[in-house]
């Protein structure tokens, strides 16, 4: 099997299963009194830096005051959240993420939503969409759902839904007018197909970004300027499976800054598609009692059969997997942009909880802690900075916040210890969350 084939597969893969069991809808709203911070330890992410002792003020869905506690006043009738040492950072993104089709039970969608906000993301970019979607979008972005921030990809141009360079034009018009917020590319475009994707997306202002079409290429898409890169994907295949070229891997490093380009790596999804990963370790993962049984049980035949299949490659899949920790460092080191994204929900991707085993594969990669946290807050508020300001803790900000116990600069694994998490100024205090979390295990 080619590995090109094997993210071919992700079209079909992505689609989301039902949870079993239904409940009732429990939407909220913002909450509408100011939320004040006081004495903690703040993560502003405009730098490497803590800023100790701080209170933080939130009036609606905005940051209205940042400083030092004794230089800021709380506001009359606030709700106070004490720091007791704790460390507040704005809120993480999922920026390859999938959100349920609207033919799924409303539970299971309102369920997605809230494992991503329960593990800390605020911010979700979906990229698979599907007709009918952008409602969902405008509920949350209300109130009315409890989820993050929702930026919706349209339904994906891929072999199957484009036959023509035409098609191409036509979709790319259609998801415009219909309001998504980017194009999704998969596998299967030929060359004529994507350039008019392209040179209509930039006609009409909308952006497009995902997978690299083998009839594309790398480079050829680094120039038709397609912004970001998910998966990597693209660069194993141009560098080869081999021996590392270094020099071609600094050109083409070079190539991806200068292009303006961003990388959405999802490297602990990728190990499992290759089959690396120990099917028997990911059975494990506790984060899998907030999945439907049965989703659960196809993952584990799929990751079984992988196994399988990798049996008599495995040295060049690890090698693959070598490579693409190299090639992530690469970028990172030669100042190409990272986003943070896992592809949940995906085989053994569990909304929100699955950012543990990226960020460890991030570290292992070599980012360091900042670098790492940067690629899931300021570097995102940057990437949809026309859109609104957020992905930093200062006054003026999205109020999307996550309060920890501990210092994630010192030791990433603190991003799990979390006191609470703020939504568009809604706050979930640790006991809320852990409650609405047995419920989902529940269903």
């Amino acid at each position: 099997m080619s590995f090109r084939h094997l993210a071919a597969l992700l079209i079909a893969a992505t689609a989301c299963a039902p949870a079993a069991g239904s409940g009732p809808a429990g939407t909220l709203a913002a909450d509408p009194a100011p939320v004040a911070f006081v004495g903690v330890h703040v993560l502003p992410m405009t730098g490497e830096t803590v800023l100790q002792d701080h209170t933080v003020v939130v009036r609606g869905d905005r940051i209205t005051a940042v400083g030092p506690r004794g230089e800021v006043e709380v506001p009359e009738g606030a709700t106070r959240v004490e720091g007791q040492g704790r460390y507040l950072l704005p809120g993480l993104a999922e920026m390859h993420g999938h959100i349920p089709n609207p033919n799924a039970p409303e539970q299971y969608t309102r369920d997605v939503l809230f494992l991503y906000v329960a593990h800390g993301i605020t911010t979700v970019r979906g990229m698979l969409g599907w007709p009918g979607q952008l409602e969902l979008r405008e509920k949350t972005a209300s109130g009315e759902v409890l989820g993050p921030t929702l930026y919706l990809a349209g339904p994906s141009f891929n072999g199957n839904s484009i036959d023509s360079p035409e098609q191409a034009v036509e979709k790319v018009r259609q998801q415009t007018e219909e309001g998504w917020d980017l194009l999704k590319v998969h596998p299967g475009l030929t060359r004529e197909e994507y350039d008019a994707m392209a040179r209509t997306a930039h006609e009409v202002g909308i952006r497009f970004g995902g997978h690299v079409p083998a009839d594309v290429g790398l480079l050829h898409a680094l120039e038709s300027r397609q912004e970001t890169f998910d998966h990597l994907d693209g660069y194993v295949e141009y560098l080869g499976d081999g021996a590392l070229d270094q020099e071609k891997l600094a050109d083409v490093v070079e190539k991806t800054r200068e292009a303006g380009a961003w990388v959405v790596p999802t490297m602990a999804l990728w190990e499992t598609l290759l089959g690396v990963s120990d099917p028997e370790a990911l059975d494990e993962y506790p984060e899998l009692r907030y999945m439907p049984d049965d989703q659960v049980d196809q993952w584990r035949r799929a990751a079984q059969s992988r196994r399988r299949d990798a049996e008599s490659q495995m040295e060049t899949r690890r090698r693959i997997a070598d490579h693409r920790k190299v090639v992530l460092k690469a970028l990172s080191d030669g100042g190409v942009p990272v986003l943070m994204g896992t592809d949940a929900p995906q085989i053994y991707s569990v909304p929100g909880a699955s950012l543990r085993h990226e960020l460890r594969l991030m570290a292992e990669a070599g980012m360091t802690p900042y670098e790492i946290l940067v690629s899931g807050t300021r570097n995102v508020g940057e990437y949809f900075e026309e859109q609104d300001s957020f992905g930093t803790v200062a006054a003026g900000q999205r109020a999307d916040l996550l309060l920890v116990r501990a210092n994630p600069l010192a030791d990433l694994d603190n991003v799990f210890d979390r006191a609470g998490v703020m939504v568009r100024g809604r706050w979930l205090d640790a006991e809320e969350i852990q409650r609405r979390l047995d419920e989902v295990a529940a269903r």
